[in-house]
Protein backbone atom coordinates (compact mmCIF):
# COMPACT_ATOMS: atom_id res chain seq x y z
CA UNK A 1 0.00 0.00 0.00
CA UNK A 2 1.80 3.53 -0.83
CA UNK A 3 1.12 6.02 1.46
CA UNK A 4 0.69 9.59 -0.44
CA UNK A 5 2.36 12.69 1.19
CA UNK A 6 -0.44 14.56 2.80
CA UNK A 7 -4.09 13.75 4.68
CA UNK A 8 -4.51 17.31 4.69
CA UNK A 9 -7.90 17.32 3.43
CA UNK A 10 -11.52 17.48 5.24
CA UNK A 11 -12.70 14.32 6.81
CA UNK A 12 -15.51 12.29 5.55
CA UNK A 13 -18.40 14.39 6.28
CA UNK A 14 -22.82 15.23 5.54
CA UNK A 15 -21.89 16.82 2.63
CA UNK A 16 -20.57 13.84 0.81
CA UNK A 17 -22.37 12.00 -1.36
CA UNK A 18 -22.67 8.60 0.95
CA UNK A 19 -23.84 5.54 1.33
CA UNK A 20 -22.85 1.88 2.96
CA UNK A 21 -23.48 0.92 6.16
CA UNK A 22 -23.81 3.10 9.15
CA UNK A 23 -21.03 1.07 10.99
CA UNK A 24 -19.05 0.19 8.12
CA UNK A 25 -15.53 1.91 7.53
CA UNK A 26 -15.63 5.28 6.13
CA UNK A 27 -13.74 5.55 3.09
CA UNK A 28 -13.53 8.86 0.98
CA UNK A 29 -13.69 7.64 -2.12
CA UNK A 30 -11.87 10.03 -4.47
CA UNK A 31 -12.69 9.22 -8.35
CA UNK A 32 -13.10 10.26 -12.07
CA UNK A 33 -15.66 8.50 -13.79
CA UNK A 34 -13.14 8.22 -17.21
CA UNK A 35 -11.01 6.12 -14.79
CA UNK A 36 -11.77 2.47 -15.77
CA UNK A 37 -9.59 1.44 -11.78
CA UNK A 38 -12.36 4.09 -10.74
CA UNK A 39 -14.87 1.96 -11.81
CA UNK A 40 -13.44 -1.25 -10.30
CA UNK A 41 -12.47 0.54 -6.92
CA UNK A 42 -16.01 1.29 -6.77
CA UNK A 43 -17.23 -2.42 -6.87
CA UNK A 44 -14.26 -3.01 -4.18
CA UNK A 45 -15.66 -0.67 -1.87
CA UNK A 46 -19.79 -1.90 -1.99
CA UNK A 47 -18.37 -5.63 -1.80
CA UNK A 48 -16.08 -4.79 1.68
CA UNK A 49 -19.14 -3.03 2.99
CA UNK A 50 -17.42 0.38 3.46
CA UNK A 51 -19.34 3.72 4.52
CA UNK A 52 -18.34 5.30 0.83
CA UNK A 53 -18.37 9.12 0.26
CA UNK A 54 -17.41 10.22 -2.43
CA UNK A 55 -15.83 13.19 -3.68
CA UNK A 56 -14.78 14.00 -7.49
CA UNK A 57 -10.73 14.26 -8.62
CA UNK A 58 -11.87 15.41 -12.59
CA UNK A 59 -8.44 16.77 -14.01
CA UNK A 60 -9.82 17.63 -17.72
CA UNK A 61 -5.84 17.61 -18.76
CA UNK A 62 -6.10 13.90 -18.21
CA UNK A 63 -9.60 13.18 -19.74
CA UNK A 64 -11.50 15.99 -22.06
CA UNK A 65 -14.92 14.75 -20.01
CA UNK A 66 -13.62 13.63 -16.58
CA UNK A 67 -14.93 17.51 -15.50
CA UNK A 68 -18.38 17.05 -17.30
CA UNK A 69 -19.25 13.69 -16.02
CA UNK A 70 -18.34 14.91 -12.54
CA UNK A 71 -20.72 17.76 -13.43
CA UNK A 72 -23.20 15.47 -14.92
CA UNK A 73 -22.86 13.54 -11.94
CA UNK A 74 -24.00 16.11 -9.37
CA UNK A 75 -26.53 17.23 -11.87
CA UNK A 76 -28.52 13.98 -11.86
CA UNK A 77 -27.89 14.30 -7.52
CA UNK A 78 -29.94 17.58 -7.73
CA UNK A 79 -32.64 14.66 -8.68
CA UNK A 80 -31.97 12.55 -6.24
CA UNK A 81 -30.16 9.92 -8.32
CA UNK A 82 -26.45 10.63 -7.53
CA UNK A 83 -25.63 6.74 -6.66
CA UNK A 84 -28.17 5.69 -9.29
CA UNK A 85 -25.65 7.81 -11.95
CA UNK A 86 -23.03 6.88 -10.74
CA UNK A 87 -23.31 2.77 -10.81
CA UNK A 88 -25.04 3.38 -14.28
CA UNK A 89 -22.04 4.88 -15.54
CA UNK A 90 -19.20 2.61 -13.88
CA UNK A 91 -21.53 -0.43 -15.23
CA UNK A 92 -21.01 0.77 -18.74
CA UNK A 93 -18.00 3.24 -18.18
CA UNK A 94 -16.92 3.33 -21.99
CA UNK A 95 -19.77 5.21 -23.58
CA UNK A 96 -19.17 9.32 -22.26
CA UNK A 97 -20.61 11.46 -24.91
CA UNK A 98 -24.07 13.32 -24.99
CA UNK A 99 -26.56 11.25 -26.37
CA UNK A 100 -25.37 8.45 -23.41
CA UNK A 101 -25.89 10.74 -21.47
CA UNK A 102 -29.43 11.33 -22.09
CA UNK A 103 -30.30 7.80 -22.80
CA UNK A 104 -29.31 6.96 -19.15
CA UNK A 105 -30.82 9.82 -17.62
CA UNK A 106 -34.07 8.54 -19.11
CA UNK A 107 -33.19 5.42 -17.91
CA UNK A 108 -33.43 6.62 -14.42
CA UNK A 109 -36.46 8.80 -14.71
CA UNK A 110 -34.73 12.31 -14.64
CA UNK A 111 -36.04 15.61 -16.49
CA UNK A 112 -33.58 15.77 -19.29
CA UNK A 113 -33.99 19.52 -19.48
CA UNK A 114 -33.50 20.19 -15.56
CA UNK A 115 -30.15 17.64 -16.05
CA UNK A 116 -28.98 19.81 -18.52
CA UNK A 117 -29.62 23.28 -17.18
CA UNK A 118 -28.04 21.58 -13.88
CA UNK A 119 -24.83 19.81 -15.51
CA UNK A 120 -23.64 23.28 -17.04
CA UNK A 121 -23.95 25.19 -14.17
CA UNK A 122 -21.44 27.57 -12.56
CA UNK A 123 -22.25 26.22 -9.07
CA UNK A 124 -21.77 22.55 -9.74
CA UNK A 125 -18.82 23.21 -11.90
CA UNK A 126 -17.49 24.91 -8.93
CA UNK A 127 -18.34 21.71 -6.72
CA UNK A 128 -16.50 19.74 -8.63
CA UNK A 129 -13.95 22.03 -9.07
CA UNK A 130 -13.49 22.68 -5.51
CA UNK A 131 -13.23 19.07 -4.48
CA UNK A 132 -10.90 18.32 -6.90
CA UNK A 133 -8.18 20.94 -5.80
CA UNK A 134 -8.47 19.39 -1.94
CA UNK A 135 -7.49 16.36 -3.33
CA UNK A 136 -4.67 17.95 -4.96
CA UNK A 137 -3.64 20.06 -2.48
CA UNK A 138 -3.55 16.77 -0.06
CA UNK A 139 -1.40 14.78 -2.29
CA UNK A 140 -3.62 12.89 -4.39
CA UNK A 141 -2.11 12.66 -7.77
CA UNK A 142 -4.40 9.91 -9.35
CA UNK A 143 -7.63 8.11 -9.35
CA UNK A 144 -8.32 6.74 -7.31
CA UNK A 145 -7.24 7.58 -4.53
CA UNK A 146 -8.92 6.74 -0.94
CA UNK A 147 -8.76 9.07 2.57
CA UNK A 148 -9.40 5.77 5.21
CA UNK A 149 -8.74 6.68 9.28
CA UNK A 150 -7.04 10.02 8.37
CA UNK A 151 -4.03 8.61 6.16
CA UNK A 152 -4.36 9.87 1.97
CA UNK A 153 -3.78 6.12 0.21
CA UNK A 154 -3.10 5.63 -3.73
CA UNK A 155 -4.78 2.45 -2.87
CA UNK A 156 -7.45 0.93 -0.32
CA UNK A 157 -5.39 -1.71 2.06
CA UNK A 158 -6.72 -5.40 2.11
CA UNK A 159 -8.98 -4.16 4.74
CA UNK A 160 -10.22 -0.57 5.16
CA UNK A 161 -9.88 0.41 8.93
CA UNK A 162 -6.88 -1.98 9.35
CA UNK A 163 -3.24 -1.27 10.58
CA UNK A 164 -0.94 -0.99 7.72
Amino acid sequence: MRELTSAACRPPGPDDHRRGPEDGVPVVFFADFTCPDCAVAAGELADRGALVHFRHLAISSRHRRAVPLAAASEAAARQGAFWEFHDAFFGDPGRTDDPHLWQLCEGLGLSLEQFEADRRSAELLAVVSAQTSEALRAGAISTPSFLVDGRLLAELPEAPGAEG
